[in-house]
């Protein structure tokens, strides 16, 4: 550990620049030999980093979003190209170079407050051994000898012998109770930050190896920073819990605030959005505005809660608009208001009993309407027929008489009868080609 920060001896002297000018502050409230004066100084040495690296901290989340959403994609390339790792690694880095992902991005904060890391080890082991480094002088020096944090100096470290511990001015199992308390924090806290981020803001709808890796790290992460601890100053472990209690607040604003889609703190968040729009009437603040836009603009490639938020839009009354502001419908409103009126009446259901009891006096009076229009009819059709009568019978004696007679085929002779000698045709037959047999 001691070659690794001799490595980035460069930036001890800005770093302890930095932290005498906190010492100063803080020395007068608290005393200059104090450990709240030395232990603020690194809290606060962390806290101006840890702003500094926001911009980066913005890069790590879209970085990481970014390849979780081309996981999919990844899997695919490496399924096509599993006998050509050249081909693949092309395609690869053609598919970063398409949706700007840089798969370093991720890394950017840690690779980018290890520099400070490493110099702040070196300061606080250069104190542990009594050397003045960068703008710590002899007095500087003495007074952080004998800054304790409850009961351990700034300088010791959990694997310090008896001897080593009681020359810095305490006892070895002070020593050993602090750090290991602070050493199990940074490691709950490790665990923490990563778990929050695997339950709440990832895509569940999407099962990638990445997500196992993730699950790994988890766990795996805790493990080493609990190792590397035992060899950490106090001082150091100071600054390595701000920083993961930094990340974890940080982490939570985010998730809370802007959410991965298709996440569970996206489902939380669209809820606690829908309830805020009910209750006011509109979309409060521009971010909001902006989040409910590109919902909006998404169409159908929305994910099952944007797809709920917007239901629940649409039961309160509200249809969300191209700008990201809603507008209050009137029809939806009657509809949520006199949804009971406004639905169809369903009949109640009868008996048997009931049915045909309610059918009977409707069909009496339909055979009574029945009989009336057949009697009005015979009436009216009797009037018309009966002053043509003889007219009609006339006419038919007439014609009957011109009509030739023809000869019955019974006269003739040729009656046809059926098998039991019966059945004689009735009406008048055809009479018989000359030509045929009688």
């Amino acid at each position: 550990m001691d070659t690794i920060a001799s490595l980035f001896s460069f930036i001890t002297w800005p770093v302890s620049w930095v932290i005498v000018q906190f010492h100063k502050m803080y020395g007068a409230i608290f005393g200059p030999n104090t450990g709240w004066a030395w232990g603020l100084s690194i809290v606060s040495l962390v806290v101006l980093i840890r702003i500094c690296l926001i911009p980066l901290f913005v890069k790590q989340i879209k970085s990481t979003r970014n390849m979780q959403a081309l996981q999919p994609k990844m899997k695919a390339i490496q399924e096509r190209y599993k006998s050509d790792k050249q081909r693949q690694s092309e395609e690869m880095m053609k598919l970063y170079k398409e949706t700007g992902t840089n798969p370093l991005s991720s890394c950017l904060p840690i690779l980018a407050q290890s520099p400070f890391f490493f110099a702040l080890y070196h300061v606080l082991s250069a104190i542990a051994n009594g050397e003045t480094i960068g703008v710590i002088n002899q007095s500087l020096l003495e007074s952080a000898r004998q800054a304790h944090i409850f009961g351990a100096p700034l300088a010791a470290k959990f694997t310090d012998s008896a001897a080593e511990a009681q020359a810095l001015g305490a006892s070895i199992t002070d020593v050993r109770v602090v750090t290991a308390i602070m050493i199990i924090l940074m490691s709950a806290s490790q665990f923490f930050t990563q778990r929050q981020l695997m339950m709440k803001n990832v895509d569940l709808s999407v099962k990638t190896p990445y997500m196992q890796q993730q699950k790994m790290l988890m766990y795996i992460f805790p493990l080493i920073f609990a190792g590397m601890g035992i060899n950490f100053p106090v001082g150091v472990l100071v600054y390595w819990l701000t920083t993961n209690v930094w990340t974890m607040g940080q982490q939570m604003y985010v998730i809370n605030q802007n959410p991965t889609p298709g996440s569970k703190a996206q489902d939380a968040y669209l809820q606690r959005l829908l309830k805020s729009v009910t209750q006011h009437g509109e979309v409060r603040g521009r971010r909001r505005k902006n989040i409910v836009k590109v919902i909006v603009a998404k169409g159908s490639d929305r994910n099952d809660n944007e797809r709920r938020f917007f239901t629940g839009l649409s039961k309160a009354g509200f249809a969300p608009q191209a700008d990201g502001t809603v507008i209050k419908g009137d029809t939806l409103v009657a509809e949520a208001e006199g949804g009971a009126a406004a639905r169809r009446q369903q009949p109640k259901r009868q008996t048997k009993a009931q049915r045909q009891a309610s059918a009977a006096p409707q069909s009496a009076a339909k055979d009574t309407e029945d009989v009336s229009e057949t009697a009005a009819e015979e009436a009216t059709t009797s009037l018309e027929k009966k002053p043509q009568g003889p007219v009609k019978s006339e006419a038919k004696d007439e014609a009957q008489a011109d009509k030739p007679q023809r000869p019955s085929r019974a006269n003739s002779g040729g009656s046809r009868q059926g098998k039991s000698g019966q059945g004689q045709r009735k009406g008048q037959q055809r009479p018989k080609h000359p030509s045929s047999k009688k």
